[in-house]
């Protein structure tokens, strides 16, 4: 049996789709972003900043409320019936919120658009889509494709705003999810096997022991601050650069271009000798440390351009490293056999996060003036910089999946565990009969010759 890294077309195109899906989830979310507070100021209701922000976060709202019931339902009602749902959904929402008068309206379309919260589907169908061992790399690019939808949306979303306006963003992406069902019948193939996956899945019977994790509830905690902070700054930055400076907002893109460009530049570098040098941990706590002092500047820095440029170049190099980073020690540290369930509690604490954030910054702002905001997302991070500080190392690892043949009783998983596991380079290993799954964490210190040969000795010995 030859182990290849390799994946198919079909894979590939699956893949691709789906993450395009997905993306344009986070378009929905990011697009407006930059430009929606002052948008919203001048609907009817707008004055109050406390429902412009309640508006901005109703989609996490919503998400929270039915991302991981959406995921489940998938398994039984089909997936691509629920993500048709979704998209359907988010459309109707989208139309609602391009065509409101009013603020309130507008928190209802956000509501209905959060509703269709089709992720955690879409993460499922990638699964059903992918061989186990290609099943890291699909999620890889899904990953990425986050990242780079947060970065073209703050740029494009000022661009867009003076082509179309938001109203017309929000057509935009009404139309994009009516095109998006087209490209989920045709261009992802029907899978072969639908199932329930442990490593792209929450499962009710995990959700207890993920929650238990101490380790994992302070990272849970982290990227709650981290998005309730992005919120809560959004709040404030798009009027604070338009006063400051006399940039009309349909031009800030050129404050967000450079910064966004050079933050990348350096947060590359930073998560290589992260993980290489398996020094994750100091770089985390260090990222956490500059969001921290990042928020405490914000309070003095918006009075003028070079400020704000200074402090929101720090502000995207600490975030784009927390970003890459939660991802990645939630899959180190969470048991091999609860990866999906700890990844879809950590959405749901993101989701959490923009809501919360958005509604108190706006609250914040409308009642107390800007700087509080600033105390708040401060406040947050020094208790998340206490929580990380006491964080243990995450190990070294990375996590691969492999195939088995249906037929497995307990007694032969547990004997082909305790082979795999004798492997030097193996550091967590289980086996998953019900789901024809190997999950083996393995050690990441060791050159790719090595993990490529130690792939190819689990290969032989599952096909023995």
């Amino acid at each position: 049996m030859q182990f290849s890294e390799k994946m198919t077309r079909i894979e590939t195109r699956a893949t691709a789709a789906l993450a395009s899906i997905y993306g344009l989830r986070m378009l929905g979310m990011f697009l407006i972003l930059p430009i929606f507070a002052i948008y919203a100021e001048k609907l009817q209701g707008g004055g109050n900043h406390a429902l412009i922000g309640l508006a901005l976060g109703a989609y996490g709202f919503m998400q929270v409320i039915f991302q991981l019931p959406f995921g489940m339902a998938s398994d039984r009602f089909g997936r691509k019936k629920l993500i048709y749902l979704g998209l359907i959904m988010f459309a109707v929402g989208s139309v609602f919120a391009a065509t409101a008068q009013d603020i309130y309206m507008v928190i209802f379309g956000r509501a209905i658009q959060g509703a269709g919260a089709i992720s955690a589907v879409v993460t499922a169908l990638v699964a059903d889509s992918t061989r186990e061992e290609h099943r890291t790399q699909a999620m890889a690019m899904i990953g990425a494709t986050i990242g780079v939808t947060f970065a073209v949306s703050l740029v494009a979303g000022p661009i867009l705003n003076q082509w179309i306006g938001v109203s017309g963003i929000f057509w935009l992406t009404a139309v994009l999810s009516i095109l998006a069902i087209g490209v989920v019948k045709f261009a992802v193939p029907e899978p072969l096997h639908a199932h329930f996956h442990s490593d792209a899945q929450a499962a009710p019977a995990k959700i207890r022991e993920v929650l238990r994790d101490s380790q994992l509830l302070r990272l849970n905690f982290g990227t709650f601050c981290l998005h309730g902070a992005q919120m809560a700054m959004f709040m404030v930055v798009p009027f604070a650069i338009k006063n400051s400076t006399g940039m009309n907002e349909n031009t800030h893109w050129q404050i967000y271009l450079p910064v966004l460009v050079l933050s990348f530049i350096l947060m590359v570098p930073a998560i290589i000798y992260a993980e290489k040098k398996a020094k994750l941990k100091p770089v985390f706590i260090s990222a956490v440390a500059l969001m921290l002092l990042t928020q405490m500047a914000f309070m003095f820095s918006l009075g003028s351009l070079w400020g704000i440029v200074a402090t929101l170049f720090s502000y995207f190099v600490a975030f784009n490293i927390l970003e890459a980073s939660l991802p990645s020690l939630i899959s180190k540290m969470a048991p091999v056999a609860a990866k999906g369930t700890a990844m879809g509690i950590h959405n749901t604490a993101q989701s959490f996060g923009m809501f919360l954030g958005a509604a108190l910054g706006g609250w914040l702002s409308h009642s107390y003036g800007n700087s509080m905001v600033f105390v708040f997302c401060a406040a947050l991070m020094l208790i998340w910089f206490g929580l990380a500080l006491g964080m243990q190392a995450p190990p070294s690892v990375k996590t691969k999946m492999f195939h088995i043949q249906e037929g497995y009783n307990d007694e032969q998983a547990a004997k082909l565990v305790q082979d795999i596991r004798a492997m030097d380079g193996v550091y967590e290993v289980v086996a998953i009969p019900s789901e024809t799954m190997l999950m083996v964490k393995l050690e990441n210190q060791r050159s790719k010759e090595f993990q490529a040969a130690l792939s190819q000795a689990i290969m032989n010995r599952i096909g023995e």
